[in-house]
């Protein structure tokens, strides 16, 4: 990876989960006045919109012909739905230590399933300094007042949301030298705008006006275009342009950024109480995500 590359490379990892830290004010505000279904339905289809806009006007192309376009479409059901379906469920049948303890999992699962199946393995200090990272989030969760209550609903849910996850960082990284990161997060888009409308207009019934209410509502309107401009179309195309270029270690450990940044939010816009020990937290998953950088190889196998 050249000077430039490597640049941009982590430039996209550290602002995307900078937006995502910041995505829960969003999705928490407009969740007050759609229900859930409905919101990642206005979110996606947005996403898909603009996508599509920039398609048709010639900004970007998409070259599919040819290749296996049904990868796109699994790596769109890995991630947003089933994560986002299986993270939904999880967060209202468990606790918020458990849920957030068992997000963040992800960059673990994903690290050992990478081993085997891209092999790619880890270094020792990766390792170590990967531990030091969840440690900080496990820890910021232990400073959260748990609500909720822990069912088997829960624990199933959240299994899944890492799963899902861990199989959308995977599959990415494998197809990432035959799609180019719009494509994948273009038809990431497109499928969650169709599982999530379809599941919107299951709950409404069919009734657009129902649907279409939450948007008579400007700060709905501003949570939904955060979410559907930064969060999804940006957030998602930095995420895929980090993994051509990281290995899954490198590019796992920055999902814990967002916690950090969550906290940091809390704090200044909602002001919620500081506290010394979460700001060593916050330490600790910063120190992590540098470690994890600072111990990787020099360059992807790919690249020797």
């Amino acid at each position: 990876m050249d000077r430039k590359t490597r640049f941009f490379t982590f430039f996209s990892a550290i602002v995307g989960h900078i937006f995502w830290g910041f995505s829960f004010l969003a999705s928490t505000r407009g969740q007050q006045s759609a229900h859930i279904f409905v919101l990642l339905s206005h979110r996606f289809v947005l996403a898909f919109v603009l996508m599509t806009m920039l398609v048709l006007f010639g900004a970007v192309k998409l070259r599919l012909k040819g290749k296996r376009w049904w990868l796109l479409v699994l790596l769109g059901v890995a991630e947003p739905v089933v994560y986002f379906l299986g993270e939904q469920y999880g967060l209202l049948h468990s606790t918020s230590i458990f849920s957030g303890v068992m997000i963040a999992m992800i960059p673990i699962v994903s690290v050992l399933a990478a081993a085997p199946i891209l092999g790619e393995k880890p270094t020792a200090g990766q390792l170590l300094f990967g531990c030091v990272s969840v440690a900080g989030v496990v820890g910021i969760g232990l400073l959260t007042n748990s609500s909720g209550s822990l069912d088997g609903i829960g624990v199933i849910a959240l299994v899944i949301a890492v799963c899902g996850a861990a199989g959308y960082t995977l599959l990415g990284r494998s197809i990432s030298a035959e799609f180019s990161p719009f494509e994948r997060t273009y038809m990431m888009m497109a499928v969650g705008a169709a599982v999530f409308s379809a599941m919107a207009v299951i709950h409404t019934g069919g009734n657009m006006a129902v649907y279409l209410q939450p948007l008579q509502e400007t700060e709905y309107l501003l949570s939904i275009v955060f979410l559907g401009v930064f969060c999804s179309v940006v957030c998602y195309f930095m995420s895929s342009y980090a993994i051509t270029h990281l290995t899954v270690a490198q590019e796992t450990v920055f999902a814990n950024l967002t916690t950090a940044v969550s906290v940091f939010a809390g704090v200044v816009i909602l002001k919620e109480p500081f506290s010394w020990w979460g700001l060593l937290f916050c330490a600790m998953i910063l120190l992590g995500i540098y470690g994890v950088q600072r111990t990787s190889p020099k360059e992807r196998k790919s690249e020797e």
